[in-house]
């Protein structure tokens, strides 16, 4: 089996490396950065007015966070292609524990919106007083930060068989394949400290993601070893 028996996989291997660099910037900005920005802890009625003076970037983070989520769904199943010549099972199993999180990604998003329909201050909410909606809008924006947790479940089980993958691959170093299992661990812990430690403030997944940066990085400029993907997989694939 030649080299060039499969010219297609390095752009299926590019193609990955692509969306999982854009998802990146999608997610800091709806996970990260506007809460960073709009969000006063303990401060309910000054968390109000940012957001509402701040609309627009609000509404963008809740966007920009289930483009991401879009993302992730095209990104996993180029990846199953390229992956699937390693172990089909791994493979199968890598897309669904992915695909899991995006469903409880999307619903979480009900949070922020609730938050704009009590600050927008409709007629039925008139009963209630500036404080209560106020408190009810920082409500809804701490169960917004639980549901990322618990998404970031599933953000990190995925990366597990994926970690696999790529170790077992021998197309690509196993290196990448042992970051992610760290990143993996650093997901799980974060999201596992959230619910057992609520008052826990650190987060381990800020250190441990270099693999998600260095994986996409190396199928973006490097490829794989098609020689070596051809061994695995001794035609086309479909």
């Amino acid at each position: 089996m030649t080299a060039t028996a499969h010219p297609s996989i390095n752009r299926t291997a590019r193609l990955a490396g692509g969306l999982y660099l854009a998802l990146m910037p999608f997610a800091f900005l709806g996970i990260v950065y506007v809460p960073s920005v709009l969000v006063v802890p303990g401060d309910a009625a000054v968390t109000a007015r940012k957001i509402m003076a701040s609309e627009w970037l609000f509404r963008s983070g809740t966007v920009s966070h289930l483009i991401g989520q879009i993302i992730l769904i095209f990104l996993v199943l180029a990846l199953y292609r390229l992956l699937k010549p390693v172990n089909k099972d791994h493979a199968v199993l890598m897309v669904v524990l992915a695909l899991l999180a995006v469903p409880i990604a999307f619903l979480n998003e009900l949070n922020h919106l609730a938050v704009l329909r009590l600050l927008s201050g409709p007629d039925y909410l008139r009963a209630l007083t500036s404080d209560q909606l106020h408190a009810q809008a920082m409500l809804f924006l701490d169960l917004r930060n639980s549901g990322i947790y618990l998404a970031q479940i599933f953000w990190g089980l995925w990366l597990l068989p994926l970690g696999y993958l790529v170790f077992r691959s021998g197309f690509l170093p196993k290196l990448l394949g042992i970051l992610l299992i760290i990143a993996c661990c650093g997901y799980l812990i974060d999201s596992g400290a959230h619910l057992l430690f609520p008052g826990f403030d650190a987060t381990i997944s800020q250190f441990t993601f270099v693999g998600e940066v260095l994986l996409p990085l190396w199928l973006l400029i490097r490829g794989v070893n098609v020689e070596r993907w051809s061994s695995l997989a001794p035609h086309p694939a479909a």
